[in-house]
Protein backbone atom coordinates (compact mmCIF):
# COMPACT_ATOMS: atom_id res chain seq x y z
CA UNK A 1 0.00 0.00 0.00
CA UNK A 2 1.31 3.37 -0.90
CA UNK A 3 2.12 6.04 1.75
CA UNK A 4 1.24 9.02 -0.78
CA UNK A 5 -2.41 9.58 -1.43
CA UNK A 6 -3.66 12.25 -3.45
CA UNK A 7 -6.23 15.16 -1.89
CA UNK A 8 -8.28 17.77 -3.36
CA UNK A 9 -9.53 20.63 -2.06
CA UNK A 10 -11.88 23.26 -4.54
CA UNK A 11 -11.06 20.59 -7.19
CA UNK A 12 -7.30 20.85 -6.58
CA UNK A 13 -5.27 18.02 -5.83
CA UNK A 14 -2.32 18.01 -3.09
CA UNK A 15 -0.45 15.10 -1.52
CA UNK A 16 -0.54 13.67 1.84
CA UNK A 17 1.69 11.42 3.27
CA UNK A 18 0.67 8.73 5.81
CA UNK A 19 3.78 8.55 7.61
CA UNK A 20 3.40 11.74 8.89
CA UNK A 21 0.40 11.90 12.04
CA UNK A 22 -0.48 15.67 12.26
CA UNK A 23 -2.32 17.54 9.52
CA UNK A 24 -0.12 18.24 6.25
CA UNK A 25 0.26 18.93 2.64
CA UNK A 26 2.42 18.86 -0.21
CA UNK A 27 0.18 21.46 -2.56
CA UNK A 28 0.75 21.49 -6.00
CA UNK A 29 1.29 24.20 -8.84
CA UNK A 30 -2.68 24.47 -8.70
CA UNK A 31 -2.74 26.51 -5.65
CA UNK A 32 -0.46 28.97 -6.71
CA UNK A 33 -0.33 31.85 -5.96
CA UNK A 34 -1.77 31.33 -2.73
CA UNK A 35 0.52 31.58 0.73
CA UNK A 36 0.70 29.71 3.10
CA UNK A 37 -1.96 31.87 5.14
CA UNK A 38 -4.59 31.03 2.87
CA UNK A 39 -3.38 27.27 2.87
CA UNK A 40 -3.48 26.68 6.19
CA UNK A 41 -7.16 26.64 6.04
CA UNK A 42 -6.97 23.49 4.16
CA UNK A 43 -5.29 21.34 6.87
CA UNK A 44 -6.34 23.12 10.14
CA UNK A 45 -8.00 26.34 10.03
CA UNK A 46 -7.81 27.42 13.61
CA UNK A 47 -3.74 27.47 13.31
CA UNK A 48 -1.27 30.04 12.40
CA UNK A 49 1.14 29.98 9.63
CA UNK A 50 4.48 31.12 9.81
CA UNK A 51 7.34 31.00 7.27
CA UNK A 52 10.64 32.46 6.33
CA UNK A 53 12.40 34.24 3.27
CA UNK A 54 14.26 31.06 1.98
CA UNK A 55 18.19 32.05 1.03
CA UNK A 56 19.23 28.40 0.25
CA UNK A 57 21.27 28.75 4.37
CA UNK A 58 21.12 25.79 6.97
CA UNK A 59 18.83 27.90 9.15
CA UNK A 60 16.17 26.70 11.34
CA UNK A 61 13.72 29.16 12.79
CA UNK A 62 10.54 28.99 15.39
CA UNK A 63 7.85 31.02 15.23
CA UNK A 64 8.83 33.17 18.15
CA UNK A 65 12.23 33.74 17.00
CA UNK A 66 10.59 35.11 13.60
CA UNK A 67 8.55 37.19 15.36
CA UNK A 68 11.09 38.71 17.17
CA UNK A 69 12.78 39.26 14.30
CA UNK A 70 10.23 40.84 12.68
CA UNK A 71 9.96 43.23 15.96
CA UNK A 72 13.76 44.05 15.51
CA UNK A 73 13.91 45.27 12.18
CA UNK A 74 14.78 42.81 9.06
CA UNK A 75 17.73 43.44 6.87
CA UNK A 76 17.50 44.43 3.40
CA UNK A 77 17.69 41.54 0.68
CA UNK A 78 20.80 41.65 -1.91
CA UNK A 79 18.87 43.85 -4.20
CA UNK A 80 18.71 46.27 -1.82
CA UNK A 81 14.29 45.76 -1.62
CA UNK A 82 13.22 44.94 2.10
CA UNK A 83 13.21 41.17 3.35
CA UNK A 84 9.12 40.71 4.47
CA UNK A 85 10.40 37.72 6.95
CA UNK A 86 13.89 36.40 8.45
CA UNK A 87 16.15 34.96 6.20
CA UNK A 88 15.93 31.35 6.86
CA UNK A 89 15.35 27.79 5.24
CA UNK A 90 13.45 25.90 7.64
CA UNK A 91 10.75 26.51 10.41
CA UNK A 92 10.18 24.56 13.54
CA UNK A 93 7.57 24.58 15.63
CA UNK A 94 7.15 25.27 19.33
CA UNK A 95 3.43 25.17 20.36
CA UNK A 96 0.57 23.42 19.24
CA UNK A 97 -1.31 25.01 16.36
CA UNK A 98 1.24 25.66 14.40
CA UNK A 99 1.49 25.12 10.74
CA UNK A 100 5.36 25.71 9.54
CA UNK A 101 5.72 26.32 5.99
CA UNK A 102 8.79 25.61 2.95
CA UNK A 103 8.41 26.63 -0.91
CA UNK A 104 9.76 24.64 -3.69
CA UNK A 105 10.34 24.43 -7.31
CA UNK A 106 12.72 21.62 -7.43
CA UNK A 107 14.55 21.79 -3.95
CA UNK A 108 13.04 19.23 -1.69
CA UNK A 109 10.22 20.02 0.88
CA UNK A 110 11.16 18.01 4.04
CA UNK A 111 8.26 18.06 6.40
CA UNK A 112 9.31 16.30 9.78
CA UNK A 113 6.80 15.18 12.66
CA UNK A 114 6.98 13.61 16.33
CA UNK A 115 3.68 12.64 16.57
CA UNK A 116 4.31 12.32 20.54
CA UNK A 117 5.65 15.57 21.53
CA UNK A 118 3.44 16.83 18.65
CA UNK A 119 6.64 19.26 16.89
CA UNK A 120 7.09 19.86 13.49
CA UNK A 121 9.22 21.45 11.09
CA UNK A 122 9.40 22.18 7.44
CA UNK A 123 12.89 22.32 5.47
CA UNK A 124 13.52 24.00 1.94
CA UNK A 125 16.91 21.82 1.06
CA UNK A 126 18.72 22.99 -2.03
CA UNK A 127 21.62 21.23 -2.85
CA UNK A 128 23.36 24.18 -1.08
CA UNK A 129 21.06 23.76 2.10
CA UNK A 130 21.48 19.65 1.86
CA UNK A 131 25.33 20.86 1.50
CA UNK A 132 25.35 21.88 4.98
CA UNK A 133 22.70 19.64 6.52
CA UNK A 134 19.70 21.72 7.15
CA UNK A 135 17.39 19.05 7.45
CA UNK A 136 19.54 17.25 10.28
CA UNK A 137 19.92 20.74 11.50
CA UNK A 138 16.07 20.98 11.76
CA UNK A 139 16.15 17.43 13.30
CA UNK A 140 18.75 18.30 15.99
CA UNK A 141 16.27 21.31 16.52
CA UNK A 142 13.73 19.02 17.64
CA UNK A 143 15.55 16.87 19.76
CA UNK A 144 16.65 19.66 21.85
CA UNK A 145 13.18 20.98 22.30
CA UNK A 146 12.16 17.41 23.42
CA UNK A 147 11.88 14.91 20.86
CA UNK A 148 12.84 11.60 21.02
CA UNK A 149 14.10 10.53 17.75
CA UNK A 150 12.83 7.09 17.56
CA UNK A 151 9.27 8.60 17.39
CA UNK A 152 10.56 11.37 14.05
CA UNK A 153 9.28 10.59 10.82
CA UNK A 154 10.43 12.72 7.97
CA UNK A 155 8.69 12.56 4.65
CA UNK A 156 10.76 14.60 1.30
CA UNK A 157 8.21 15.43 -0.64
CA UNK A 158 8.02 16.38 -4.90
CA UNK A 159 11.43 17.88 -5.95
CA UNK A 160 13.49 17.20 -9.01
CA UNK A 161 14.26 13.55 -9.54
CA UNK A 162 18.38 12.28 -9.36
CA UNK A 163 17.43 10.66 -12.91
CA UNK A 164 17.19 14.14 -14.84
CA UNK A 165 19.28 15.99 -12.07
CA UNK A 166 22.49 17.35 -13.97
CA UNK A 167 24.89 19.23 -12.01
CA UNK A 168 28.99 19.48 -11.98
CA UNK A 169 30.93 17.21 -10.56
CA UNK A 170 32.25 19.75 -7.80
CA UNK A 171 28.42 20.72 -6.41
CA UNK A 172 27.83 16.44 -6.46
CA UNK A 173 31.15 16.73 -4.34
CA UNK A 174 30.22 18.93 -1.91
CA UNK A 175 26.54 17.66 -1.46
CA UNK A 176 28.38 13.92 -1.08
CA UNK A 177 30.90 14.76 1.22
CA UNK A 178 28.15 15.20 3.75
CA UNK A 179 27.67 11.66 3.58
CA UNK A 180 31.03 9.95 2.45
CA UNK A 181 33.60 11.95 4.56
CA UNK A 182 36.46 14.17 3.37
CA UNK A 183 37.82 12.11 -0.07
CA UNK A 184 39.21 13.55 -3.63
CA UNK A 185 36.27 14.33 -5.71
CA UNK A 186 37.23 11.11 -7.97
CA UNK A 187 37.17 8.73 -4.91
CA UNK A 188 34.04 10.24 -3.63
CA UNK A 189 31.64 10.10 -6.85
CA UNK A 190 33.03 6.41 -6.96
CA UNK A 191 32.31 5.95 -3.68
CA UNK A 192 28.62 7.14 -4.27
CA UNK A 193 28.21 5.93 -7.27
CA UNK A 194 28.78 2.14 -5.96
CA UNK A 195 26.49 2.56 -2.84
CA UNK A 196 22.92 0.54 -3.02
CA UNK A 197 20.37 2.75 -4.54
CA UNK A 198 23.26 5.14 -5.22
CA UNK A 199 22.91 8.97 -5.26
CA UNK A 200 24.79 9.65 -7.86
CA UNK A 201 24.44 8.46 -11.38
CA UNK A 202 26.83 9.11 -14.42
CA UNK A 203 26.18 11.40 -17.42
CA UNK A 204 26.61 11.62 -20.68
CA UNK A 205 28.81 14.86 -20.08
CA UNK A 206 32.26 14.21 -18.65
CA UNK A 207 32.33 16.81 -16.36
CA UNK A 208 29.03 16.09 -14.58
CA UNK A 209 26.74 13.70 -13.00
CA UNK A 210 22.95 13.10 -12.01
CA UNK A 211 22.21 14.32 -8.69
CA UNK A 212 19.38 12.90 -6.16
CA UNK A 213 19.26 15.49 -3.51
CA UNK A 214 16.48 13.80 -2.22
CA UNK A 215 18.31 10.53 -1.45
CA UNK A 216 21.33 12.30 0.19
CA UNK A 217 19.25 13.60 2.51
CA UNK A 218 17.59 10.33 3.08
CA UNK A 219 21.10 9.30 4.02
CA UNK A 220 22.08 12.10 6.47
CA UNK A 221 18.67 11.50 8.53
CA UNK A 222 20.07 7.44 8.57
CA UNK A 223 23.65 8.56 9.58
CA UNK A 224 22.10 10.37 12.40
CA UNK A 225 20.46 7.61 13.66
CA UNK A 226 17.12 7.39 12.56
CA UNK A 227 16.06 4.01 10.83
CA UNK A 228 14.92 3.72 6.49
CA UNK A 229 11.25 3.16 8.41
CA UNK A 230 11.18 6.63 8.92
CA UNK A 231 11.88 8.43 6.21
CA UNK A 232 10.24 8.28 2.70
CA UNK A 233 10.49 10.09 -0.68
CA UNK A 234 7.73 10.94 -2.78
CA UNK A 235 7.46 9.16 -6.11
CA UNK A 236 7.01 12.52 -8.06
CA UNK A 237 9.15 14.35 -9.67
CA UNK A 238 8.75 18.39 -10.32
CA UNK A 239 10.77 18.62 -13.53
CA UNK A 240 9.00 15.54 -15.18
CA UNK A 241 5.39 16.59 -14.12
CA UNK A 242 4.28 20.13 -15.61
CA UNK A 243 1.02 19.39 -14.56
CA UNK A 244 1.20 19.17 -11.20
CA UNK A 245 4.72 20.87 -9.92
CA UNK A 246 6.39 23.87 -11.20
CA UNK A 247 10.00 23.17 -11.84
CA UNK A 248 12.22 26.58 -12.10
CA UNK A 249 15.02 23.82 -14.29
CA UNK A 250 12.31 23.09 -16.40
CA UNK A 251 10.65 26.74 -17.20
CA UNK A 252 13.10 29.13 -15.13
CA UNK A 253 9.98 30.73 -13.45
CA UNK A 254 10.11 31.79 -10.62
CA UNK A 255 6.92 30.22 -9.08
CA UNK A 256 7.00 27.53 -6.14
CA UNK A 257 4.14 25.24 -4.77
CA UNK A 258 3.74 25.43 -0.63
CA UNK A 259 4.72 22.12 1.59
CA UNK A 260 3.50 22.51 5.78
CA UNK A 261 2.29 20.48 8.49
CA UNK A 262 0.78 21.29 11.50
CA UNK A 263 1.84 21.11 14.78
CA UNK A 264 -0.49 19.56 17.60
Amino acid sequence: MTLWTWKTWQNHPYLTCSLLPQPHGFFTSHFYPQTPEDLVRVIAPSASAHRVKQVHSADVLTPGEIESAIATGLPDLPDGTPAPFPLADGVLSERSEQSVWACSADCTPALSSDGKTGQAAAVHAGWRGTAQKIVPAAVYRMLLLGSDKKNLRVALGPAIDGSVYQVEKPVAAKVGATVAGELTEADLLEKLMSQPNPPLLDDDHPERVRLDVRRINQMQLEQLGLSAQQIVIAPHCTYQDPKNFFSYRRTREKKVQWAGIVSQ
